[in-house]
């Protein structure tokens, strides 16, 4: 179709997409699905190839968490029966890590609930850090801290830190019906703070929690305006014990052209398929890896996750490939804006970002949408959310 062939042309240019033309993806039918899978794979393939970049999580701190987030099983007021533990300790975190990198995993993300670090959380992170580059001197190291205060991002870089998460979740007009203890400006501010340190910042987004199509073009071309290296899409787990647990609005369809939109609009960056692949792209997950070049291995931070050996045989059957330690994500240009490696950019400018213009150029006219079909929802699928009983804060091995 005339809007597929549009897409891809401004994709491998690294235009973006109109509002309407992404807007217009989403609404696409289910007869169309692999029409656009087909077309935004044209766009991954032609800036990564065929490789697929590993992640690993470790959850540092789980649960007793202050802020209100509804989508969050470790929130304040949360009744989900999750792991809770207090800090791991550097040896800890480090022997957890290591059981993902020995899987595959190229980066590790450290992840701590909490609405931010205190100055000694920083400490006892930046401990990790090193203990953890001491084992594996070439892994990317990820923090996910909460709300980042002045001067911090700069400790965490220092330590050895490549990176900085921190998630925008959903479009600002809709940011306060799911969360009230912060503000979306409060995240953009944090993502702001780790582009300044020299951190490569990674922000994505969350699918499922009730939001129109509106709120996800909105919240996607608000992180491409943010320009961040690596965009998670996370699809809601819905787990008991939250508010959102009864949310179940996405199909492996719908989650489909998620992505391909959220590659469209970024042709450029790590587009990462995050939390809930297995729950609602279900038997449909390899088709995902044609949009996204970036998966997490094995489990999240309070639920399971696919077998780390099923991801692995995932992606040699659909005919891709493990990215390298040695290998560099990103596409040239950025990697050169970045210094050759994950920092920000030298200038601090944000030229050439996430999929920015390559020389000016006017976009053309969305065409029609095409008429949507809706599929409902089938059935909740509560089988397959399963709390994480294994891996960091308990004594079993972990799923890598």
């Amino acid at each position: 179709m005339d809007l597929l062939n549009t897409l891809v042309d401004k994709g491998l240019r690294r235009e973006p997409p109109t509002r309407g033309e992404a807007l217009a993806v989403l609404a696409t039918s289910d007869d169309d699905v692999l029409d656009v899978v087909a077309a935004a794979g044209k766009v991954r393939r032609h800036w990564f190839g065929r490789r697929v970049k590993l992640n690993y999580l470790v959850n540092l701190k789980s649960g007793l968490c202050p802020e209100d987030c509804s989508y969050c099983s470790q929130r304040l007021g949360s009744k989900a029966e999750i792991l809770k533990y207090t800090w791991l300790k550097p040896d800890q975190a480090s022997a957890a890590a290591a059981a993902g990198v020995s899987g595959g995993a190229k980066r590790v993300c450290l992840v701590a609930s909490g609405r931010g670090p205190t100055d000694r959380d920083v400490d006892r992170v930046s401990d990790t850090i090193r203990a953890i580059k001491e084992q594996n001197e070439s892994v990317e190291v990820c923090a996910c801290l909460g709300l980042l205060s002045d001067g911090q991002a700069e400790r965490l870089r220092e330590a050895g830190a490549d990176a900085y998460n921190h998630n925008l979740n959903t479009s600002e007009s809709t940011y306060g019906d799911i969360t009230t203890t912060h503000t979306y400006a409060d995240r953009v501010d944090t993502v702001h703070k780790a582009h300044a340190a020299g951190l490569s910042a990674c922000s994505g987004l969350i699918a499922g929690m009730g939001e129109s199509d509106e709120d996800l073009v909105d919240v996607v071309f608000a992180l491409r305006e943010l320009d961040p290296d690596s965009v998670p899409v996370n699809f809601l787990i819905p787990m008991e014990g939250t508010p959102l647990a009864k949310e179940w609005h996405l199909t492996p369809q719908r989650c489909l052209r998620i992505l391909a939109m959220t590659r469209f609009v970024c042709p450029d960056v790590e587009v990462r398929i995050a939390g809930g692949r297995e729950v609602h792209l279900r038997t449909m997950q390899p088709l995902a890896l044609h949009l996204a070049n970036s998966i997490f291995l094995g489990d999240y931070l309070t639920s399971e996750g696919q077998a780390g050996h099923a991801d692995l045989e995932m992606i040699a059957d659909a005919g891709f490939e493990v990215e390298g330690a040695g290998e560099v994500t990103l596409p040239e240009h950025r990697a050169a804006a970045r210094g050759g490696g994950c920092g920000a950019h030298e200038d601090g400018s944000g030229a050439g970002g996430c999929g920015s213009h390559a020389g000016g150029g006017v976009c053309a006219p969305a065409p029609a949408a095409a008429p949507a079909s809706p599929r409902l929802a089938e059935e909740p699928r509560t089988d397959l959310v399963a709390v994480r009983r294994r891996g960091a804060g308990t004594d079993l091995a972990p799923n890598a």
